[in-house]
């Protein structure tokens, strides 16, 4: 054990030292010597977003937690005050947050992932857990736990996702409004600091390095393992789709939906500005119904919205899933005979991504950029933004959903490193409600239309700004900022708290150089 330990410091050393070199080389865990050219474009300068391509000078594969905190103990102490390190995950930022330039990528699938589950007996205190590695994705944690019955209660919308990945963002789906984000459904976590210092920490032990890390965009440590929160899952859900043509009326019918968590298991939505939209796996009405909307009117383009909500079979005694869903539509007010459900497997239910991504691969529309945006907006400036938004896109060639649905303040812990809106001073509390808006659009090369990437970009950089006005009062989640000055108005009131905690787990500022926020200092200077 100690020669082995000897072996991967020296590695560690070697990995370090090959960085002065003008060559670039992929690195493997135990020889760090020059396996294979990295390529310009290789999958440590690569991610969804194929906006930004920074290439890192290594690439470690750690075959555990301690190769990370040995790597990140020696940079501490050394004197490369260049080399900086991220963690990549399963790739999906879109911004180049998980890139390294000229650094290190940590690739974090390399770390053999054993997942544990922990099913609670009846006489049994507490909860149900699972503990799973940082690079392990969703899907895969699903899929162990429904062995044995369980699933996390939180969600993001696709699961292909590293757990580590969502829970250094915050991680949301329709399921957040009743459960509240990924990051609040998280019992405790192995941590390696921008020092080196491997930590388990919870909400009562090392509780500061925990809420830090959750929501901490990778600033502040590496998440080497998760236990994540597991319930009862349903053999089945009830998945309901309705149509609306009336902004305040979708709006307010989402806001009806959330406020029974007795009832609802999910609640989402969506903007439908085209037949293309219509015609996706997220909004796609069966041929039965015979709806076919006008998009197109004389004087301007019509625009519709869609709410998407699911009901779990698990219900009282003598009530079925059918049942609550008669009770819940009855006092909805979409559109005459535009309801519509189907039961799917839970499983398949929280897939649905999956034939989405699926659909996109068919048409060339995956593996091209994707310029999102996602907003979080407060309920008395949705209507505003989605004025906004409208007048920044062309409907008519609109590629990607639009998300828009509400979710509580009150569901997400304040300690956690997330810029929520500010909660409104006074009034009567209706600000406890919260819009995310997502644009997830591809920017197909092949189209016709006239949306270059740069002039998307552009624009979404208008709504962004726009939606953070001080009378909208939004915040960009996966947020992307040109300035430290941007990142400042971003964490507002918070960022004392944001950069005190990064002088105390990364003082050097080793770790997640790809969000932009802080330099890389020194050691000499500390």
């Amino acid at each position: 054990m100690e020669f082995a330990l000897f072996c991967t410091k020296v590695n560690i050393l070697i990995l370090i030292l090959a960085l002065c070199s003008p060559c670039k080389f992929i690195q493997s865990p135990m020889d760090f010597g020059p396996s294979n050219l990295l390529e310009t474009k290789s999958s440590a300068s690569l991610d969804f977003g194929r906006i930004v391509f920074n290439s890192p000078s290594a690439v470690l594969r750690p075959q555990s937690p301690r190769d990370i905190s040995l790597l990140l103990t020696f940079l501490s102490a050394s004197s490369f005050s260049k080399v900086t390190v991220a963690a990549r995950g399963a790739g999906h930022s879109i911004y180049g947050q998980a890139q390294a330039l000229d650094g290190i990528v940590i690739e974090m699938d390399s770390i053999p992932s054993d997942i544990y589950i922990h099913k609670k007996r009846d006489d049994e205190s507490g909860f149900s857990y699972a503990d799973v590695g940082g690079g392990a994705l969703w899907v895969e944690l699903l899929e162990e736990s429904l062995k044995l019955g369980l699933a996390p209660r939180s969600w993001t919308d696709y699961l292909y996702l590293s757990i580590g990945g969502t829970l250094s963002n915050g991680g949301i789906s329709g399921q957040t409004f009743k459960y509240g984000p990924q990051i609040s459904n998280v019992l405790q976590l192995d941590v390696v600091t921008g020092k080196g210092d491997l930590i388990t920490c919870s909400p009562t032990s090392s509780s500061e390095l925990f809420y830090a890390v959750l929501g901490g965009l990778g600033q502040f440590g590496i998440i080497t393992r998760a236990r994540i929160l597991l319930q009862d899952a349903p053999p089945k859900v009830k998945w309901i789709r309705a149509f609306y043509d009336d902004f305040d009326t979708f709006t307010g019918d989402q806001e009806l939906l959330v406020s029974m968590p007795e009832l609802v298991d999910y609640v989402e939505g969506f903007i439908v500005p085209n037949e293309q939209s219509l015609l996706s796996t997220s909004v796609a009405f069966p041929a039965h119904l015979g709806f076919m909307p006008e998009f197109h009117h004389v004087s301007s383009a019509k625009v519709y919205y869609c709410i998407e909500f699911a009901v779990h079979d698990f219900q009282p005694e003598g009530t079925s899933a059918e049942q609550v869903v008669e009770k819940i539509s009855k006092q909805m007010s979409h559109m005459p005979s535009l309801m519509y459900s189907v039961e799917v497997s839970y499983f398949d239910f929280l897939n649905r991504v999956r034939m989405e991504e699926m659909n996109l691969r068919s048409r060339g529309l995956w593996e091209v950029p994707h310029p999102w945006l996602n907003m979080f907006v407060p309920k008395s400036g949705i209507k505003e933004f989605k004025d906004i938004l409208l007048e920044n896109i062309s409907p008519n060639d609109f590629e990607g959903p639009i998300l828009i649905y509400p979710l509580l303040r009150d569901k997400w812990d304040a300690n956690t490193s997330v810029a929520l809106p500010d909660a409104p001073t006074g009034g009567d509390g209706v600000e406890q409600v919260v819009y995310i808006v997502g644009m997830l659009r591809s920017a197909n090369p092949a189209s016709s239309a006239a949306w270059c990437l740069d002039d998307i970009l552009r624009r979404n950089r208008q709504i962004a700004e726009a939606a953070s006005a001080g009378r909208i009062g939004g915040k960009q989640y996966l947020a992307h900022h040109p300035s430290l000055l941007h990142w400042r108005d971003h964490f507002g009131r918070h960022w004392n708290r944001f950069a005190a905690r990064k002088n105390l787990f990364d003082p050097l500022g080793v770790l997640a150089p790809g969000q932009g926020i802080f330099p890389r200092v020194p050691a000499s200077t500390l």
